[in-house]
C-alpha cells in the first residue's frame, strides 16, 4: 500500500495546486461547497437499489467473496477489549479459516490507539496492517491538542493507518473551513519521524449529517484536505453504511479524480454483515468508479461480523454444504 495518495497523469499536481483557492477563505470554502450539484435523492436510491439486484453467480461470487474478504478491516472497538482479544483477532485476521490456507488475509485490524502495539506483535510481518480510530472517537468531542495526541500516540505505537472523526458540530454549524483545518493537522500527525505517513481515513458519521447534500459536501471537503480515504460512519449510530449514501461518495471519489488527477478510497462501515451485503457494495464500486478501486488499496468494509459469514459462504461454494455458525469463531 502507499504512504500517500498517488497522481494520475503528470499535470495532477498542477490541477491539485489550482484548486488552492477554494481553501483560501471560509467564504471561499463555503461557496464551493454549496456549489457543488445537489443530489437527486430519489435517484440515487433508485440506482443504488437496481444495481443490488444485480445476480452473482459460481466463479463470480467465489472471487467476489475473496476480493470482500481481503478489504475488510477486522474491527473491535469496545471498552471490554483485553490485549488477549485483540491477538485472537489478530490470528483471525491473518489465517481466517485453518481448514482452508487459500483464504485470504483480511487487509487490516484495527483497534483503539492503546491497543496497536498488541495487534502490531501479533501480526509482525503478515502484510496485515493495523488501523487506529483516533480524534476522541466516536464522538470527535475533544480539544484539537487532544485529538492530535492521540493520533501522534497511535503512529508511534506503529498503526500503519489511522480511522479519524470530523467534528460534525462544525461541520453542520457551517464551519467548513475548521474542519479542513483539523483534518489537515490530524493528517501531519500521521507522518512517522521517517517522513513517510500513516494512511489517514476520513469519517464523516453519514447519519448524523442527515442529508444527501452534506454527504457530498463533506466528502469534498475530507478529500481537499488530504483524506486517503473517506469513510461513511462509525458503526456506533443508527445509520451507517448504507448503498445510497455509499454510491454517493463513489461517485464523489470519481468526480475528484476526474477534476484533479488523485485517486481516494472508500470505506463503507456498520451494518454490513453478509456475503450478500458485502457484494452488493462491490457491485456499486464496479459500476461506478472502475476495476480500478476494486482491491484493498481503494475499497475497505469496516465489519466485525461480516467475515464469518463470507467464511460460510466461501465453504458451502467449495464443499456444497453449509456449515453453519459453529463453522467458524466466535469473536
Amino acid at each position: 500500500m502507499p504512504t500517500t495518495v498517488p497522481a494520475h497523469g503528470p499535470d495532477a499536481a498542477a490541477r491539485l495546486a489550482s484548486m488552492a483557492d477554494v481553501t483560501a477563505s471560509d467564504a471561499a470554502l463555503r461557496r464551493f461547497l454549496h456549489g457543488l450539484p445537489g443530489v437527486d435523492a430519489v435517484g440515487l436510491e433508485a440506482r443504488a437499489a437496481s444495481l443490488g439486484t444485480r445476480s452473482i453467480k459460481t466463479t463470480a461470487k467465489a472471487y467476489a467473496i475473496d476480493l470482500a474478504i481481503s478489504m475488510i478491516d477486522l474491527t473491535t472497538l469496545e471498552g471490554a477489549d483485553t490485549p488477549g482479544k485483540v491477538r485472537a483477532l489478530s490470528a483471525k485476521g491473518v489465517n481466517p479459516d485453518p481448514t482452508d490456507r487459500t483464504t485470504p488475509r483480511v487487509a487490516a485490524i484495527c483497534v483503539y490507539p492503546d491497543m496497536v502495539a498488541t495487534a502490531k506483535e501479533a501480526l509482525g510481518d503478515s502484510g496485515v496492517h493495523v488501523a487506529s480510530v483516533a480524534t476522541a472517537f466516536p464522538a470527535g468531542r475533544a480539544a484539537l491538542p487532544v485529538k492530535l495526541a492521540d493520533t501522534a500516540d497511535a503512529v508511534a505505537a506503529g498503526a500503519d493507518e489511522v480511522d479519524m472523526v470530523i467534528d460534525r458540530g462544525a461541520f453542520l454549524a457551517g464551519r467548513y473551513l475548521k474542519v479542513f483545518e483539523e483534518i489537515k493537522a490530524v493528517r501531519e500527525a500521521c507522518r512517522r519521524p521517517d517522513g513517510s505517513s500513516a494512511h489517514l481515513k476520513v469519517i464523516f458519521e453519514n447519519g448524523e449529517l442527515a442529508t444527501y447534500d452534506n454527504i457530498r459536501r463533506a466528502s469534498w471537503l475530507g478529500m481537499l484536505a488530504g483524506a486517503d480515504f473517506i469513510k461513511t460512519s462509525t458503526g456506533k449510530v443508527a445509520v451507517n453504511a448504507t448503498p445510497a449514501n455509499t454510491l454517493l461518495m463513489l461517485e464523489a471519489v470519481r468526480d475528484f479524480r476526474a477534476a484533479t488527477g488523485v485517486q481516494v478510497g472508500v470505506k463503507p462501515a456498520g451494518g454490513i454483515r453478509t456475503s450478500k451485503d458485502a457484494i452488493k457494495f462491490l457491485v456499486l464500486v464496479n459500476e461506478t468508479v472502475g476495476d480500478e478501486w476494486l482491491s484493498n488499496e481503494w475499497f475497505r468494509f469496516g465489519a466485525s461480523s461480516l467475515l464469518n459469514d463470507l467464511l460460510m459462504q466461501r465453504q458451502k461454494l467449495s464443499t456444497g454444504r453449509y456449515s453453519g455458525p459453529d463453522y467458524v469463531t466466535v469473536d
